[in-house]
């Protein structure tokens, strides 16, 4: 790919965001949840889950644990069973008693907006505090995970090793009135169309924006006509 100034690479970027949404005006965050804690819960079980199996969950979940308080006053094993079909849930259950504790302690039972705040928070990490605050209109931010980081590699918008090298990266190239917005399409986009394996660029609307660094195009597969016309005779020549 040829070298590509900041300019046109933000050109480019707001072209592609702008093709996605035009396409994907409905993409939004795809956990169910009415109340920041709700969120926030929702965000530390979606860790190595999909969002379909979280929301599985959390109706009942939420119903017996609706405050920071009922969190905090209650132990691990209490909540283990509400949320038991998903993986690393022993883990995300002591995270859950955890967060329930350092909200009350720190916030008065309310979710803190500001992604710094967030980030102290038991189980919470900087893409999950990301993701909480833009939906909660705190702290701009451009969430990584790893839809995002695919997509960004194989864009050319930004790189790195580590979401927050690559978040850095897409901060400098995207303009911050579509972080937001952007963090979703390219999530959507990267389930529904650019997957991890065989991306499927011949329905992809930004295919002609993209270079596709580190794709490798699936071989087509030949056809029995073919096999046929490959495979040696026997008998007579």
């Amino acid at each position: 790919m040829p070298k590509e100034s900041l300019a046109a690479k933000t050109a480019r970027a707001v072209e592609i965001l702008e093709a996605l949404d035009r396409v994907m005006p409905e993409a939004h965050i795809e956990l169910d949840y009415r109340t920041p804690l709700e969120l926030v819960a929702a965000v530390v079980l979606s860790a190595q889950c999909t969002d379909r199996r979280v929301n599985m969950v959390t109706p009942e979940l939420f119903k017996a644990f609706p405050s920071a308080a009922h969190y905090a006053r209650s132990t691990p094993a209490e909540v283990e069973p509400f949320i038991k079909s998903l993986g690393l849930f022993r883990n995300k259950a002591k995270s859950l008693v955890a967060l329930g504790q350092a909200l009350l302690d720190s916030h008065g039972g309310e979710v803190p907006t500001a992604r710094a705040a967030l980030e102290k928070l038991p189980g919470v990490g900087k893409k999950t505090a990301g993701v909480v605050t833009i939906h909660l209109n705190g702290d701009p931010a451009f969430p990584v995970d790893t839809h995002v980081q695919r997509l960004a590699g194989r864009m050319g918008l930004a790189k790195g090793k580590t979401p927050d090298q690559v978040e850095a990266g897409l901060q400098q190239v995207v303009p911050q009135a579509w972080w937001t917005k952007g963090h979703q399409l390219l999530v959507w986009h990267g389930r529904r169309v650019c997957h991890a394996r065989k991306p499927e660029c011949h329905r992809c609307v930004v295919a002609t924006r993209c270079p596709k660094l580190e794709v490798r195009e699936t071989p087509k597969r030949p056809t029995r006509a073919s096999k046929a016309s490959r495979t040696p005779r026997r008998g007579r020549p």
